[in-house]
């Protein structure tokens, strides 16, 4: 037993949170990409098949002539750009009468089907039992393409071992389906976390859905049509919709151009083109243009809404001066920019913002709705010519886009719900100060609740099980926004039960592995460790560590716990948990 860690209590507890960074780094560098499970629709539908499995590799950029004709898919068709160029590359097919029917739902075969095609090299991350689906016979279609789907972790089958290849296949779930057998991971900075700021329907999308649709949202695979803010997640997918989701997944790994930013197609794509940048005269390209307008421009990249003041709109912008920013109490700024207040920054940005195009001519006095929901008020003085928003004057008025307009104003605005004066205070409750709702088991700024097991590694002590190297129970089961309850058992000769109160904080950007990019999110807490044996004993607990999400359905787990008993005992956790 190690004997170099006893010492004073103070020195242990400083330890706890000194250990938390030294043993991220080996996990997150060694933690290999795994793909996960997707949920299957229940929806069936018989479909007739309309592609077939084939080695074929999409080429490096889109043959510059169309090679394929397909009879139904006129040149305005919106997802002309995205079928042509994969059927000029072999990656989907029409039928045998020269159509290609864009608005037929795509079965679950058939995905994977276009699964095996646009993605042929693909690691194999399991195995397919013998005999493989019950539901999906050797001679069948799509066996092979069924079968690759699986093992490469973009498709699951249902329990009984069925994968109903006739199910249609809806929308969200193809993204999931996507963004896990790619091995996509979220952005660390400069895109939103709140699916909200993007799709008008983000209360529909299934809460196994949700971080998988954030990153495929960070990564511009998301299109949408006719509406660039309709997801309809639920919704069966489309042969056209299943072109411009596969197109935008191999942009995103580099292996075809990005859509032209003049073409229709690009407005449906979410995050305004496929590199997630555009240039004109919209609204962020004229701030950004401007001398007066640095730091606006810098805090909508920052809370994630450039890519949304992009889009059509129209918006009306009344936007605040460099001067403005500057002018509000010190540290403000740079407190806005923190990830623990970056809710807090988009309410301001989107307290902003109002709908339609709105000159100064046609602003009226009175209340007017802004996208935070909470109204500004407007006051007009014909006689001196001035407009004034609460307390901001309109120093630049009707500064058109292509997209809305801008009012330059002299002030930040603030909603009422925002306390500024609170932001540089450690996020203990919600943004608006009311106190937070307790919710067992759901989703905290770290990420989801799970169960799961490891080890333990005992590093000092031997008063109980955590003095020593022992088997490990552990959960997550969070509580508010940021507040978790964290369970475990550390089994031995002198088993411990440790419950601890944490505090949960957003994740950071650690490290990249390959082609993925891992973020780890640090806990604190405290709480009781109990001590099972004849006589039961309870001390102090004290805890650190940092929890990395592995895909949808897994959490790494790594932290430093020290319980103060009759000796001090410290222990080094290791384990992976099972979100729910």
């Amino acid at each position: 037993m190690f004997s170099f860690f006893r010492g004073s209590s103070p020195r242990v507890a400083l330890l706890v949170l000194g250990m938390t960074v030294a043993t991220i780094t080996p996990i997150v560098i060694s933690t290999p990409a795994s793909s996960q499970n997707t949920v299957p629709s229940t929806t069936p539908s018989p479909a007739t098949p309309s592609v077939t499995p084939s080695p074929a590799t999409p080429s490096a950029t889109p043959s510059p002539a169309s090679s394929v004709n397909l009879s139904d898919v006129s040149s305005d068709y919106w997802a002309r750009p995205f079928i042509q160029a994969l059927a000029d590359n072999n990656v989907i097919t029409g039928f045998p009468d020269g159509s290609f029917r864009p608005n037929q739902a795509v079965t679950r075969a058939e995905f994977a089907a276009l699964i095996q095609k646009a993605f042929p090299n693909q690691n194999r991350v399991r195995q397919l039992s013998a005999g493989g689906f019950r539901d999906v016979p050797t001679g069948y279609w799509a066996a092979s393409a069924i079968q690759y789907a699986y093992e490469t972790g973009f498709v699951a089958g249902y329990p009984g071992n069925v994968f109903s290849p006739n199910q249609q296949i809806p929308k969200v779930q193809a993204i999931v389906a996507l963004t896990n057998g790619l091995g996509l991971t979220a952005s660390g900075t400069g895109t939103s976390t709140d699916l909200s700021t993007y799709y008008t329907d983000a209360s529909a999308i299934p809460q196994y859905a949700v971080n998988s649709v954030t990153i495929a949202t960070q990564s511009n695979i998301v299109v949408n049509y006719p509406d660039v803010k309709q997801l309809n997640p639920q919704q069966p997918l489309t042969r056209a919709e299943a072109a411009a989701l596969l197109y935008q997944a191999l942009a995103r790994q580099g292996r075809v151009q990005p859509i032209a930013t003049n073409l229709p197609a690009a407005q449906y794509i979410v995050g305004g083109t496929a590199g997630g940048t555009q240039t004109g005269t919209d609204i962020v390209s004229l701030a950004a243009s401007s001398n007066s307008f640095t730091t606006l421009t810098s805090l909508l990249k920052t809370a994630g809404l450039a890519d949304i003041l992009q889009q059509p709109g129209p918006y009306t912008v009344f936007a605040p001066t460099d001067e403005a920013f500057a002018a509000l109490p010190a540290a403000t700024l740079q407190q806005l920019q923190q990830p623990e207040n970056r809710e807090a920054l988009i309410k301001i940005l989107r307290y902003h913002v109002v709908p339609g195009a709105v000159t100064a001519s046609q602003l009226s006095a009175g209340e007017l709705k802004t996208y935070e929901e909470s109204a500004v008020n407007i006051q007009i003085d014909r006689a001196n010519n001035q407009v004034s928003v609460n307390n901001a004057r309109v120093i630049q008025a009707d500064v058109q886009a292509s997209n809305g307009v801008i009012h330059a104003v002299n002030q930040v605005l603030v909603p009422p719900d925002v306390n500024i004066s609170q932001l540089n205070q450690p996020p203990t409750g919600n943004t608006d100060g009311t106190t937070p709702n307790v919710n067992a088991g759901r989703t905290t700024l770290g990420g989801p609740s799970y169960i799961g097991g490891g080890g333990n590694i005992g590093l000092s002590g031997d008063d109980t099980a955590l003095g020593d190297s022992n088997f490990a129970v552990f959960s997550k089961i969070g509580l508010t926004r940021n507040i978790s309850v964290r369970p475990s058992v550390i089994f031995g000769d002198d088993t411990l039960f440790m419950v601890p109160l944490t505090l949960d904080f957003a994740p950071r950007r650690a490290a990249e592995v390959g082609t993925r990019t891992f973020a780890i999110s640090p806990y604190i807490g405290a709480g009781v460790a109990i001590e099972a044996n004849l006589d039961t004993d309870f001390g102090l607990l004290l805890t650190g560590g940092v929890d990395v999400p592995i895909g949808s359905r897994f959490t790494l787990n790594g932290a430093v716990n020290a319980a103060f008993m009759d000796e001090t005992d410290v222990g080094l956790q290791l384990g992976l948990g099972y979100n729910f």
